[in-house]
């Protein structure tokens, strides 16, 4: 990455005094100077990712049913969600995107979360069907981006921020060890979890098929075009 330009309208000390801070302060020009591998939104990727099996043997600890291996496990689980807040905010914040992060990114995501729904259902807390609803919805949309992607990308929708975040909590909450009240609010919290995943599921289902067909109609109208251009061409 080339250095931040000089501030028009001046040079030297008087450019300098004239110039605005970057946005973030120090964090700010930190970021702006760094478009290596190493820079902050990607470490917090990776402490995302290595948080994975350790989250896994907290959760798993003591047989699975300690409560304090247990929330050892939801402090684990709480930091890999707010790193997934911070990391993509700073890279779009301070351009820090990267092919790095742009693949580990999501597989930090679907890892955190995945391992805690196989577990959850391994110790018997979550029924499997749940974990295959969120599973295979991921999976699902993951793969139906790879199909449109030659026509272009489907973006994040507010009803998807709404889903991740009701996932978060569902999972955070049944990670711990809850009784009484708390354990039946889990219940309805996963349960609008998984109805957010589904009707959430759709609408990318069909924001697809409507990229994909818009696509299509357009490289057909530019290969019309192209041909009616070489006709004209070869009548001259």
């Amino acid at each position: 990455m080339t250095g931040v330009p000089a501030p028009a309208g001046g040079s030297g000390a008087q450019g300098a005094s004239s110039a605005k801070p970057v946005r973030g302060g120090k964090l700010g020009a930190a970021a702006v100077n760094q478009a290596s591998l190493w820079n902050v939104a990607n470490l917090l990727t990776m402490v995302r990712l290595l948080l994975v099996p350790g989250f896994v043997m907290l959760l798993l600890g003591n047989g699975g049913y300690d409560p304090a291996w247990r929330s050892f496990a939801w402090a684990a689980f709480a930091v890999a969600m707010i790193t997934d807040l911070f990391d993509g905010h700073l890279a779009r914040t301070y351009n820090l995107v990267t092919d790095f992060g742009k693949i580990a990114d999501p597989i930090a995501d679907k890892a955190i979360m995945g391992a805690a729904l196989i577990c959850l259902s391994w110790l018997g807390d979550l029924p499997w069907w749940v974990t295959g609803v969120i599973l295979g919805r991921e999976l699902g949309i993951t793969l139906l981006r790879f199909w449109v992607i030659r026509y272009g990308v489907i973006p994040a929708s507010r009803g998807g921020k709404m889903k991740t975040l009701a996932q978060g909590t569902a999972v955070g909450m049944y990670v711990l060890a809850l009784t009484g009240p708390l354990a039946t609010l889990r219940f309805w919290v996963m349960a609008v979890a998984v109805v957010l995943t589904v009707v959430t599921g759709l609408d990318y289902v069909k924001q697809a098929v409507v990229l994909r067909r818009q696509g299509m109609a357009e490289a057909r109208a530019e290969a019309a075009a192209a041909a009616a251009e070489s006709a004209r061409e070869a009548a001259k």
